[in-house]
Parts: C-alpha cells; structure tokens; sequence
C-alpha cells in the first residue's frame, strides 16, 4: 500500500514540479543581449562592466573549478584575480546552446564559451541562473567548467 501512496504521489506532481514554462521571447532576448554586452566589456578589459550583470548580492554564486564562491563582491574579487590584465583575458566568444524558462522570473541558459588567448585559448561550458528583478534579468548562480 505504502509504495501505492508514494506511485502516486510522485506521477501526480510529476507534473507540476517538472513542466517548463513558457519563455517569452522579451526575456531571452533581454538576457542575450546581457551576455553579448558582456561579451563586448570582457573583450574591452572592463570587468567592472561584465559584472553589472550578475545580481549585486551575497546570494550570488560563482561555481568553477576551485569550488563555489558566495556573493558578488567575491566573484568580482575572483574575476579580477585570475585575469589580471589582457593577456589572460584574452578575446571571448560566447555560444548560447539553451534557454529554458524555469518561472516567469528565472531562466536557465547553457552555453559554451572560447578564449583565445596569446598564452593559450582556454574553452568550457557554463549554466547561468537568471532572476528578474524590477523588470531586469541578472544572473544569480554560474556554473562554469573549463580546460586550458
């Protein structure tokens, strides 16, 4: 009986807990247009300008290689420690490969991404939680993974 309840349980919010929302194509534009005017700073050398898209809050996470880091300041912190000048920075090209829309508020976007770099290119592929907030799109949590 018990393996009865939890059967049902599970195909009745099955559902609900696992539809995907409709995007509206507003939202993915708006957060396209976030990630190519990142694009755009990064290969500027304006890491102060990437970041205005991240949340400018401590529930911000950045997830890479060396773990998570909580907050924007850290990421910010982080950023301009490991591409300390040009060099490493190098030229970015970023490649959106899905948007999914999880609420009308969050969206879900996987993408790759290339550095071409003097000292070696370096390439991986990211996942980015974005909130809406007044009206905006930030992203809120980066998975980011890598190799040189």
């Amino acid at each position: 009986m018990k393996i009865f309840l939890y059967i049902f349980f599970f195909i009745s919010i099955n559902p609900v807990v696992f539809s995907q929302q409709k995007l509206e194509t507003k939202d993915s534009l708006a957060i396209i247009d976030i990630l190519n005017k990142q694009e755009k700073d990064w290969n500027r050398g304006d890491i102060d300008e990437f970041m205005k898209g991240y949340l400018k809050s401590e529930k911000l996470v950045f997830s890479g290689s060396s773990g998570p880091i909580y907050g924007w300041k850290a990421t910010l912190d982080r950023y301009k420690k490991t591409y300390s000048d040009k060099e490493k920075m190098g030229k970015l090209k970023f490649e959106i490969l899905n948007i999914i829309a999880l609420s009308p508020k969050v969206i879900q976007l996987q993408g790759k991404f290339n550095l071409t770099r003097s000292i070696g290119d370096a390439f991986g592929y990211f996942t980015l939680n974005w909130i809406k907030v007044k009206n905006r799109w930030y992203i809120i949590s980066d998975h980011t993974s890598g190799s040189n």
